[in-house]
């Protein structure tokens, strides 16, 4: 194996703007999934961070995609908005039990995600850490963090989730840093910095870096011109999933797709 899979999709797929931009016109928006499944391979999953869902759920969306396509669910807030990390226990293990696994091979990266003002505690973070669970029901998980504080811009907290085996997100963001450190085996990145008087979100000069950089991550590589605190992680193939999710949010599926074009024969 070369390079890992690359994913590319949006955040969720219920967006009233979607209709008639994204959903052909009259489409039933109980169909929503399977059209965007057909387009995409690959949607971060927001609503879990605000509820629990129910197993029957999580197996009613595996059923709806195609074979390859995968979920990335962003974790509830109840385990990452909270002032001491390593008491995080309870409420992790009360969202990787609710029934993700029935999401079977379509199950991706959980995503925590932390607020703004979290600041960098290295053993507490540390400690938050070592409580994600390696498996959930016999089915292997694998956990990106997204930390939006200028205090993790430090070869410490690169070397935790190293340690960890947790991938650091990525984030193109213009109002959050950017830590682009390879950390995991696999890569998260979220394009958050879509801009409405661009029809795919991005300028197709962009579109043409972003691809670039993904085949690179897939290949195991760091790509140049990206911001890094620590020395390059060793190369390996990894999985490598980008998202266009806020910033222009009705442009998200079109910067999706075309980046999906650009990196044709790596997308699933």
């Amino acid at each position: 194996m070369t390079h890992g899979d690359i994913r590319i999709g949006i955040g969720g797929w219920t967006y009233e703007p979607w209709r008639g931009t994204f959903f052909p016109e009259k489409w039933a928006q109980k169909r929503e999934l399977d059209f965007a499944a057909s387009k995409l391979t690959a949607i971060e999953v927001n609503g879990t961070y605000y509820s629990s869902q129910k197993p029957a759920t999580f197996a009613s969306w595996a059923k709806a995609v195609p074979d390859g396509f995968v979920f990335t669910l962003k974790a509830s807030r109840y385990c990452t908005n909270r002032k001491v990390l390593a008491e995080a226990g309870e409420s992790i293990a009360r969202f990787t039990g609710q029934g993700i696994t029935e999401l079977g091979d379509r199950l991706g990266p959980i995503l925590w995600q932390f607020m703004a003002t979290k600041k960098f505690d290295p053993d507490d973070f540390g400690a938050f850490l070592k409580l994600l669970p390696a498996s959930q029901d016999g089915v292997a998980l694998r956990h990106a963090v997204q930390v939006r504080h200028d205090s993790f811009l430090v070869p410490e907290f690169v070397a935790l989730a190293r340690a960890a085996g947790v991938a650091i997100v990525y984030a193109d963001s213009t109002d959050y840093p950017a830590i682009a450190d390879v950390s995991g085996d696999f890569v998260y990145a979220r394009l958050e910095a879509a801009v409405e008087e661009e029809p795919a979100g991005y300028a197709p000069a962009a579109l043409d870096r972003w691809a670039a950089a993904a085949r690179d991550w897939a290949a195991g590589g760091s790509p140049e011109g990206l911001p890094y605190v620590a020395d390059a992680a060793p190369k390996q193939p990894r999985d490598t999933f980008v998202f266009f999710i806020n910033g222009a949010k009705v442009r998200a599926p079109h910067g999706a797709m075309a980046l999906i074009e650009r990196c044709s024969g790596n997308g699933r």
